[in-house]
């Protein structure tokens, strides 16, 4: 039967169902190997880390001390929107995450737009912050062996200067590369090995952070929150203002939960332990960045985080006047970011797998090898070009994009726990639900992205808008022909 357009934008594809596969791909899905443990882990692993480790350079600045509202509101957003992923996980326990929410409650059209917001989150979070692991490589090996990465094979050939971009011909980020390449080799040996590794690195993560909050705390002086906000209004940031621009850099770092409902296909019980593992992710990660947050502030002036490379590590060399804390700490960083980098590239493969299974995309990015139940031509493909921004652009350019794609997601999110409450009835939603009703929290939840929201840069908004026509020409070009969904074949 012929579908109009309207019909083919808003068709959707019922939560629990799949379509079928193309030929010769039959039996070629993802295994359920991953269970409850590993999975929070996957979630506080794609989260701690990035907005304590490298933000707090670039929101600081922002802010002043009262960067610690930053952290906290955009742990209020995010834990709104856990809400709504824990009911919406519950009843769609499917790889794709909030694509496959949108999918099965707002139609193909919006769910595809959702899915290039993803792609742009995803892709560009695993690019910083590989970025990033650049800056405590080059401090841990100083400190350690008193040798330094040669300045051309650790910074970008595309930054930010003071008066725009600049183009320094011959610069290239290697260590960033390298990181990549380690993660992809990792990731096709199978999702069980990068489970089981991610966790090993969580673990060694909050043990460091928890040593850089003892030794921080021993230096800290209660005068460094005084102006507690942000009294220079020459860029805007003065107040309030310098609080929600910074609550918008740093809330790209609570990608992670997100990235634990994109792995819901390969999870045991799925409809259990992908609620729990998003809410208890949420409230490791909100305790561990606020203690830091605030240890870092006590012990440092803010005027001091503007531009500093490695800046924790450097916080406990100044605490302490010695090296060997600053070690330690450039050597958990190091750990701990290359678990945030294999994390988020992780979840990037799994969107990309969901959205070729419903012919959205080309099948390549399906194709799962019959001996690590991995998708190798697709974690190649991702690999290269996160890699390739890595080693080339200055991740000023990508904080608040990554942030951009968040929010837009999380807003989707919360669109989706209504509509499916309606099309499902109240009487069949079971299990988790998010309190006080289908309306309060999920629209608290979008009045609070788009709060955040509000402050970003205008480039920021510039650059998403021409992604989006991207992604509709796309659509329109690719996906709405190729749709799974074009024969209404749906079991």
């Amino acid at each position: 039967m012929n579908q109009t357009l309207g019909q083919k934008l808003f068709r959707i594809k019922p939560a629990g169902s799949t379509t079928n596969p193309p030929p010769g791909h039959a039996g070629t899905g993802l295994a359920r190997t991953m269970g409850l443990f590993p999975l929070t882990m996957i979630g506080v692993g794609a989260t701690i880390g990035t907005g304590i480790f490298f933000t707090m350079v670039e929101a600081v600045p922002k802010a002043g001390p009262s960067v610690v509202l930053s952290f906290l509101l955009a742990a209020l957003t995010a834990g709104l929107t856990a809400l709504c992923y824990a009911e919406l996980s519950f009843r769609i326990p499917a790889s794709g995450s909030s694509y496959s929410f949108a999918y099965a409650t707002v139609g193909e059209f919006a769910a595809f737009i959702m899915a290039a917001c993803l792609l742009l989150e995803y892709g560009l979070a695993a690019s910083a912050t590989a970025i990033g692991w650049s800056a405590y490589l080059n401090n841990f090996l100083t400190n350690a062996f008193g040798w330094q990465i040669p300045e051309l094979l650790r910074t970008p050939m595309i930054v930010s200067g003071p008066n725009g971009m600049e183009i320094h011909g011959g610069h290239i980020n290697l260590p960033p590369i390298l990181l990549v390449i380690m993660c992809c080799v990792l990731l096709i040996r199978g999702t069980k090995e990068s489970a089981t590794t991610n966790a090993i690195m969580v673990l060694v993560k909050l043990a460091i952070l928890v040593f850089f909050v003892v030794i921080a705390f021993s230096g800290f002086d209660i005068n460094n929150f005084k102006p507690f906000f942000n009294t220079d209004n020459s860029k805007g940031f003065a107040g309030m203002a310098g609080v929600t621009a910074a609550a918008g850099t740093v809330f790209f770092s609570f990608i992670g939960l997100d990235t634990v409902a994109t792995a819901g296909e390969e999870v045991r019980n799925p409809t259990r332990n992908v609620p729990i593992g998003i809410l208890a992710a949420l409230g490791i990660v909100t305790v561990f960045y606020m203690l830091v947050a605030v240890a870092a502030l006590g012990a440092q002036p803010a005027r001091m985080f503007e531009g500093q490379e490695a800046g924790l590590a450097v916080i406990l060399q100044n605490v302490t006047g010695k090296t060997w804390p600053a070690l330690i700490l450039s050597a958990g960083a190091v750990i701990s970011v290359f678990s945030v980098t294999l994390v988020t590239i992780y979840g990037q493969t799994r969107i990309l797998y969901a959205i070729s299974k419903d012919g959205l995309i080309p099948q390549t990015f399906q194709k799962v090898s019959p001996r690590t139940q991995s998708p190798v031509s697709n974690t190649l493909i991702v690999c290269m070009v996160v890699g390739l921004v890595a080693g080339f652009v200055d991740s000023t350019y990508l904080w608040d994009m990554v942030s951009m794609g968040t929010l837009t997601a999380f807003i989707v999110v919360s669109v989706a726990v209504p509509v499916m409450r309606k099309k499902m009835g109240e009487s069949l939603v079971k299990g988790f639900r998010v309190p006080f009703g289908p309306y309060v929290v999920p629209g608290l939840s979008i009045c609070a992205c788009l709060y955040i929201m509000k402050d970003l840069s205008k480039t920021t908004f510039t650059v998403f808008a021409i992604w989006m026509c991207v992604a509709v020409l796309t659509y329109f070009g690719y996906s709405i022909r190729h749709s799974r969904l074009n024969d209404s074949v749906v079991r």
